[in-house]
């Protein structure tokens, strides 16, 4: 390079007009989203469930409608009874952890190659938990499609067609359950609903509102453009490192040559 130095001001120009053309390629892919964003409702519906027999601890309830958490609270039932929750029409989630702040690894539907390093939830039409304390409750979720959080995302050509996919997939979502919820005791017979109280709650999404997804253009160009420029300034600091340690030693040997004695004939 110190023989030729348009090498490094060639490396130089195309250094910045890849900076330049991969800038302007992350702007102009952030001002046309694909993604756009859907909200529903995320409110916990609270459901009275009916008994065949009124002093028998079983009831049923039925329900139609896209659901995500399912919670069953029995009051003031025996120590050590079992509380059994089915649902006739779907399998649903469970795990005594739902619903808890836990520190470690969590993943409901446990898929992927490392399911066996996180807790996971069971897949069943029915789901019981031993009762321990006078207030036990039973946690659950239906639809792992749904946005718990009430905010999801999907990719569509436009906001009409977004809205569509978003409506349809909530849609399918809604399914006829009949749910039976029962309290036995270590035989499997139904207990006395005397002095039991039970609690039933789900949350049920319907959709509210579908958003372009959007970020700042600006401000992710002039990321990408520090990166970009940060990634390039690397790349070009060997060679200008080798560049101008050339040059210095050709310097320094041209000045050593001059300061040398001439020699005698």
């Amino acid at each position: 390079m110190s023989q030729n130095p348009n090498m490094l001001r060639t490396m130089i120009g195309i250094g910045l007009t890849l900076i330049f053309v991969l800038g302007y390629a992350v702007y102009s892919n952030t001002i046309e989203s694909e993604y756009y964003g859907y909200e529903t409702t995320n409110i916990s519906e609270t459901l009275e469930p009916d008994q065949d027999d009124d002093g028998i601890a079983e009831w049923f309830l039925s329900t139609n409608m896209p659901i995500t958490w399912v919670n069953v609270t029995v009051i003031g039932a025996p120590q050590d009874s079992t509380l059994r929750v089915q649902a006739d029409g779907t399998s649903w989630y469970h795990s005594p952890f739902l619903g808890n702040n836990q520190d470690y690894p969590f993943n409901c539907e446990g898929d992927g190659d490392y399911s066996d390093l996180v807790e996971t939830c069971e897949y069943s039409t029915n789901h019981e938990i031993i009762i321990t304390q006078e207030e036990s409750t039973l946690r659950g979720i239906v639809s792992s499609v749904l946005p718990i959080e009430g905010l999801g995302y999907l990719q569509a050509d436009d906001l009409e067609e977004a809205y569509d996919e978003a409506n349809e997939l909530i849609s399918e979502e809604a399914t006829i359950i009949t749910w039976r919820i029962g309290l036995y005791d270590d035989e499997g017979n139904a207990l006395e609903s005397t002095g039991i109280e039970i609690l039933v709650s789900m949350v049920n999404h319907e959709l509210t509102d579908v958003n372009e997804f959007k970020i700042d253009p600006i401000e992710e160009s002039v990321y990408s453009l520090a990166t970009l420029i940060g990634c390039f300034s690397l790349m070009l600091v060997l060679p200008l490192i080798i560049y101008f340690s050339a040059v210095y030693k050709a310097r320094k040997d041209e000045s050593t040559r001059l300061e040398a004695p001439p020699l005698d004939n």
